[in-house]
């Protein structure tokens, strides 16, 4: 089958990066500082000998570069003596000392038209270690009409040496919205109607590079044509939409984990990598915690419908989900390169983000949720209330019983079964609830009474055989002050092990002494040093020992001793 083929235009076809590629200043996108600088020394006169454009790739070095040198010699875009005063060399393919040397043999001869000779050399870094030493001098004092511009994208290879003769100027990378509004005046000047999602998708997918992006937006319209759609681009680029994690945050936030796993199964059918998939709800939790204040609303770089939906979906996820799930997805990011079964870390960490209780034990004071509801002893007698009962004392600043305890807002705080926190209205429905926690309690608390509400909590650990948790809660008695019980413990590992407890013990002790406003703090405890090693872990005797004998830890890895 013979294809004819038909020149369509007698115009040669032309990328976009070079079609619109800046002469002037005033187009050269998001670096206006540099330009301003630049600008100025002109009109003042003050040319220098040499200069250093350095930053990432496709930001405009060359470019810049370029424009700089015809501003000097005063010539405009068109000018055919700008190819007699503008030398350009390649220092990744010419990096030979012979190659500099020809250069400075033809610094000497001064310029027929205008008034300087510009030497610009791309990727500097390149050159060798002889031919740098082969430029230092003509760099360091070039003939009056000789001006050096080095371009490079990595500015530590460059030898010191080198930098201190030259004016340095580091180039930005090109920001999403400044990216954005270049593409939508290219797409205007190419009759390509394009969804402002569209461009946003392409300029993150470019990381910073406008040559990136241009070249994207050239596969695209080739791809789509004159119409260039949200979902063209995401589908051409192999980007993961929004929607779906939005789709995945929403389950996660109801703990839907089959609805999740089924989610991540037909990401998985189209063709994306699963590392992919963890990293990009990532972001989408970073994007919803920046979107909960207006304050770093600025930070989410995203059309105002997409900002809208992420407000929206921040003011339903709490502080407490968004952080522990960053935490859970940051450790799956970084132990999926070892993992020997990368989909189960994957599914694993879905899992845990859509498990509250998984969630809880990131933080367990968040939300103060109690276990269970059939766990919880029974609410034991309050003590002896006063003849008269007192008005409930008003809060001290920064104590007040909702806020302090970060119990919900409601009137009433239901610990469920299934351990999380819901409003009353499970009540009116009639579904089975664990204890109530009345905002409204605020019976008079002593320290005695707190006691003696602790012993009860110490001997039901000690009823479930949990040993090792009873030891720490027995050794010290709590105090309190105000409505604070302060409890005291010695060593990191025992504030740990209460840490995963306070939670539960907190509930325990508002049910009990039917005090909404009580707090639980864990106070680190100075051991007296003839106690210490009483209280010690086995590593931290082990430290001791090797802080007062170093030989004994490279005895340990002569050995190749495992210390547990």
């Amino acid at each position: 089958m013979w294809v004819d083929i038909r020149i369509m235009s007698d115009q040669p076809y032309l990328v976009s990066a070079r079609k619109y590629r800046p002469q002037a200043w005033d187009a050269v996108v998001g670096q206006s500082g540099i330009t301003q600088t630049l600008q100025q020394s002109i009109a003042s006169g003050q040319i220098a000998q040499a200069y250093l454009f350095c930053g990432p790739r496709g930001v405009g070095k060359t470019t810049s570069a370029r424009i700089f040198a015809k501003a000097i010699n005063g010539f405009d875009g068109q000018d055919e003596a700008l190819s007699f005063n503008v030398f350009e060399l390649d220092a990744a393919s010419n990096n030979k000392v012979e190659d500099i040397r020809s250069i400075v043999d033809q610094v000497r001869i001064p310029p027929q038209q205008g008034k300087y000779k510009v030497y610009i050399i791309d990727e500097v870094h390149m050159l060798s270690q002889a031919a740098f030493n082969a430029f230092l001098k003509t760099l360091e004092e070039p003939p009056a009409h000789a001006v050096f511009i080095l371009a490079t994208t990595e500015k530590h290879k460059i030898l010191p040496t080198i930098l201190s003769r030259c004016q340095i100027f580091d180039f930005n990378r090109i920001t999403v919205p400044d990216a954005v509004a270049h593409l939508q005046h290219i797409a205007a000047q190419e009759g390509v109607q394009a969804e402002e999602e569209a461009l946003h998708v392409i300029a993150q997918k470019a990381d910073g590079a406008l040559r990136d992006a241009l070249s994207m937006f050239d596969q695209l319209v080739a791809f789509a044509g004159k119409n260039l759609t949200y979902q063209a681009v995401t589908e051409q680029l192999h980007v993961l939409d929004h929607d779906t994690y939005f789709t995945l945050t929403d389950q996660a936030l109801a703990s839907d984990i089959p609805g999740a796993m089924l989610l991540f199964n037909d990401v998985m059918a189209r063709g994306f990598d699963a590392h992919h998939f963890i990293t990009g709800w990532g972001g989408h939790l970073r994007n919803l915690m920046v979107a909960r204040d207006p304050q770093t609303l600025m930070l989410l770089e995203a059309t105002d419908d997409v900002k809208a939906k992420f407000q929206d979906q921040a003011s339903r996820a709490d502080l407490f989900f968004l952080v522990g799930g960053l935490d859970i997805l940051n450790k799956a990011d970084v132990q999926y390169r070892g993992s020997q079964h990368q989909r189960l870390l994957v599914e694993l960490a879905l899992m845990q983000v859509c498990s509250h209780e998984a969630l809880k034990k990131k933080s367990p004071d968040a939300g103060l949720m109690a276990p269970s509801g059939e766990d919880l002893p029974a609410p034991a007698p309050a003590p002896a209330p006063a003849p008269a009962p007192a008005p409930a004392p008003a809060p001290a600043p920064g104590t007040g019983s909702a806020k302090a305890s970060g119990l919900r807002k409601a009137k009433k705080n239901l610990a469920t079964p299934g351990g999380g926190i819901t409003s009353n209205k499970n009540e009116d429905e009639g579904l089975p609830t664990g204890p109530v926690i009345d905002e409204s309690w605020a019976d008079e608390v002593d320290e005695v009474g707190v006691r003696k509400a602790w012993d009860a909590f110490v001997q039901r650990l000690r009823d479930e055989d949990r040993i090792s948790v009873v030891a720490t809660m027995a050794q010290e008695q709590p105090t309190l002050q105000g409505l604070v019980v302060t409890f005291p413990v010695h060593n990191p590992l025992q504030r740990e092990q209460v840490d995963e407890l306070k939670t539960e013990m907190l509930v325990h002790l508002k049910t009990t002494l039917k005090n909404a406003g009580l707090q639980l703090q864990v106070e680190m405890k100075e051991t007296p040093a003839d106690e210490k090693k009483a209280v010690l872990s086995d590593r931290e005797r082990y430290d001791m020992m090797v802080e007062k004998n170093p030989q004994l830890d490279k005895l340990r890895q002569a050995l190749d001793l495992d210390l547990g």
